[in-house]
């Protein structure tokens, strides 16, 4: 389903891949029976690809890992949250435009 620039995260690499990225990090926590997160999901492989090497691009299964979403207040989703040197930057709730998710990458590079 996600295309070879989207990280898989869960609770087990959150740290390693995100926390201690050397690069901003976009972070999509998102569930299989969630329409708006299947709607956005396109948008978070375009971003994947064009923003290789600036930024990392990951997915969170709600579902498959519940410690990570509530430790960042996850309450609805899709919610794209955007990491840079371990802390949150900024984040959007909802299926939201490409151009609005390139304005929260642009707080970062």
């Amino acid at each position: 389903m996600a295309s070879e620039n989207v990280l898989t995260l869960g609770d087990g690499n959150f740290e390693a891949e995100v926390l201690q990225s050397a690069v901003p990090v976009l972070v999509d926590f998102w569930a299989t029976w969630c329409a708006p997160c299947k709607a956005i999901a396109p948008t978070i492989d375009a971003i994947a690809a064009e923003y290789a090497g600036k930024i990392k691009v990951g997915k969170v299964n709600v579902d498959e890992s519940q410690s990570t979403p509530a430790k960042y207040g996850v309450r609805g989703i899709p919610t794209v949250i955007l990491f840079k040197d371990g802390k949150i930057v900024d984040q959007v709730v909802g299926a939201v435009p490409k151009s609005q998710l390139e304005a929260l990458i642009n707080k970062a590079l």
